[in-house]
Parts: structure tokens; sequence; C-alpha cells
């Protein structure tokens, strides 16, 4: 599928708050990742000309193929950040392939603000917004990405995919569960599939995607362009090359205990590079905690892992999970 003028492939990694980071989109990448979206970025930050935002937003060429993803509830704010992040990235030389709009996070202090899937309450303002961004945005393909609704009761996702598209779109990522469940129960993807019959931008889907079999079996079932994975892809970056394999029919083999202890190294080694180690080991945790999952002996090491103060002691704890 293409994304604007971008060739992209079938498996991607959606964006995640405080996960989905340079580090992490570079080493999805290694393992098939076709394209990725930076963590969420605030319109009225970008317009302060706040530092930290401006690192959030920051894309590198070792990743794959990355859009920016904007968040705010003024069309006029989201119009002069989506300007303002563009100049800084023609700058850095690197620009994202697509800015995608967040209209689907549930986070209670993004929602109060009327932001993230709050914009589902007000489908004319949402339209508004991915009319301003799609003028400031100019030649770069502008993307949504939403939830069903904001409950069972007030599902809209269709609604919202035909605004998109109507708007400028150049495509749409739909999470299959409203903002009232968060993330449970299970993702319904009888929604994806409607979407898809209804509009004629690409359709991305995401929720519930823990394998390769299931991005196979949600593109097969609702027919959508693409699928997004989120948590899943946390301690297993391998979901990418076993989804492509499954898709070209090919038979992935299973990921060893080795192969997940190198993982997780490895992936600290790049935190550090691109962080220094007194940030990299706090913010390496939840990471460490996700390649270890299921492995003997893995509880028992947990606790020293989130105590450990640097990068050795980590490694050597990983490492005793092999003996």
């Amino acid at each position: 599928m293409k994304i604007g003028n971008t060739e992209v492939g079938k498996v991607m990694l959606a964006p995640m708050a405080g996960a989905a980071d340079t580090a992490f989109r570079i080493i999805c990448r290694r393992h098939g990742c076709s394209y990725a979206v930076t963590e969420m970025i605030s319109a009225k930050a970008v317009t302060y000309g706040d530092r930290k935002t401006s690192q959030l937003a920051a894309i590198t060429n070792d990743e794959a193929p990355t859009a920016c993803q904007l968040f705010g509830h003024e069309p006029e704010v989201m119009e002069k950040a989506c300007a303002m992040l563009l100049e800084e990235y023609s700058k850095s030389g690197v620009m994202p392939v697509a800015i995608d709009i967040n209209m689907g996070c549930p986070v209670p202090k993004i929602v109060r603000n009327g932001e993230g899937s709050a914009l589902m309450r007000d489908l004319p303002l949402a339209g508004e917004i991915i009319a301003a961004v799609v003028r400031s945005a100019g030649p770069i393909p502008v993307t949504v990405k939403m939830r069903l609704g904001w409950d069972q009761s007030s599902i809209c996702v269709t609604d919202l995919a035909k605004i998109a598209e109507d708007k400028g779109a150049s495509a749409i990522c739909v999470h299959a569960r409203t903002r009232s469940q968060m993330y449970a129960p299970s993702a319904d993807w009888s929604y994806i599939k409607k979407v898809k019959e209804s509009v004629t931008i690409p359709v991305i889907g995401n929720g519930d995607i823990f394998s390769g079999a299931d991005a196979k079996r949600m593109i097969d079932e609702t027919g959508c362009d693409a699928v997004a994975v989120a948590r899943g892809a946390m301690g297993n970056p391998w979901i990418f090359e076993e989804a492509n394999a499954i898709l070209d029919g090919k038979v992935f083999p299973p990921v060893t205990a080795a192969q997940k202890i190198q993982g997780a190294k490895d992936h600290l080694d790049l935190l550090i590079k691109l962080k220094g180690e007194a940030r990299a080991i706090p913010e390496s945790r939840t990471h460490m905690d996700k390649y270890t999952k299921g492995l003997y002996g893995a509880p028992k090491i947990r606790n020293a892992v989130n105590l450990a103060e640097s990068a050795d002691e980590i490694k050597s704890l990983l490492t005793s999970l092999l003996k």
C-alpha cells in the first residue's frame, strides 16, 4: 500500500507514548517493520517551542519510514504546529513521510482537554482539525488515528472515516475499541471491515495483534490494507518478521530465549547510545520486563533489574536467565 507517494508494507508499528521512541523504532525496522509513527506530540507544546517536544518529534535515517503524530483540539494551533514541525524537519534533513493526527488516545489527561478520542464526540471539530492540518502539510500526506467512538452507544468510526477522507486524509488507522473500553475487552475487528467498505483511502487495522498469525487473520477477516502492531511488539520486535513471513506463506521459527536476551541487551545498548546511561536505565525497565516475560526465572530477577543502577548489572542479570 501507499501513504502518499511512499510505498509501505503491511506490518507497521503503532504509536505508543512512552514506548515507541527512536530506539524502539530503529529496532523494529531491523526486524521488518515497514512504517512507524512517533510518540504523541502536543501541538500546543510545539507552538511554545518546548525543547522536550522537539526531541520527541525527532526522526532519524535509521528508522522505518516514520510519520509524526500530532494531538490537539484547536484547528488553528494544529495548523501552526504542523507548519513549525515541518520547517524543523526540513532543517534536520529528515522529513516525516506523513503527519498523523491522534483522535484515538483514551488517556484521561488527554481527553479532559478535548483531545485524543474526545474528538470523536465532536465530529465537526474533528473535520476542521483534519482540514487545517491538510492545508498546513501541503505535499506531506496526513493520516488519522481513531477509535470506534466514545462508547458503545456512540460508535461513529465510519462517519469519522468518511469525514477524514473528505477533508483530504491519505489513510486512516482504526483501533477497534471505544474510548470507554480503553484496552479491554477484546478488540472488535468487524468495525475495521465496515470502515474499509465505507472509504476508498487505505485503512490500517489496530488492536489485539500479538502474533504474526493475528496480523494475517485481521487482514483476512477485515480486508484492511495493513496492520499496526502496538503492545504486541514490546519485547517482541520479531513479530514483524513473523507476520511478514506468514503473509508470504512461509514458516517463522520460534524466537529462542538466547535471542530474547540478546535482543534486550541490544535494545539497552541503543538506548544508552541515543540518550546516555543515566536516562536509558530507567527508560529501559518496561522493555526489559517484556523481553524476559515467560522465561524461566524471570520473575525472580525482575525486581533486581528495576533496582539496577548500571547497564553492566542489568546485562549480568539478563545473562543469568540462560544458565
